[in-house]
């Protein structure tokens, strides 16, 4: 009886502690991730209070595109080939109007280092990405 009470304990305790990590911290607001990304840019790009403000409108449209992309994706049904098409267009024509936008408002120097920056983040998300889906891979093994 204690082993089958010391079993059911750990299980629960497990299924908490699985829960609670697969929880994330709370939201922040559009606002708050503009303001902490510009900050994150003057910081590592050391721009100018004008530069700032030129910088400020294109982060608070390109958050906002990213959160209503969010909201409007479909739950776990797939998108089409021509949604994934479109999704991957737009997104290429938004990254294409930024990088001509920064070049207008930042020097050389301050561009080159984004365009270093941007890279380096890429790369990272693309690492992480394909750890996520081995991680799912090998998930998938084990049930089989």
């Amino acid at each position: 009886m204690k082993k089958l009470a010391s079993i059911l304990l750990f299980v629960f305790v497990a299924t908490l502690t699985t829960q609670a990590q697969k929880e994330k911290g709370p939201k922040m607001t559009p606002e708050q991730q503009v303001i902490l990304k510009v900050k994150k840019m003057t910081l590592d790009l050391n721009l100018s209070a004008q530069q700032q403000k030129e910088i400020e409108p294109l982060i608070r449209q390109e958050v906002q595109t990213r959160t209503a992309h969010l909201k409007n994706r479909k739950g776990d049904k797939k998108p089409t080939s021509e949604e994934i098409f479109t999704q991957k267009n737009n997104r290429l024509d938004a990254q294409i109007k930024m990088k001509d936008q920064m070049k207008k408002i930042l020097t050389k120097e301050q561009f080159d280092k984004f365009e270093k920056m941007s890279r380096r983040k890429k790369h990272k998300s693309m690492k992480k990405m394909k750890h996520r889906k081995d991680k799912k891979r090998r998930k998938g093994e084990e049930r089989d």
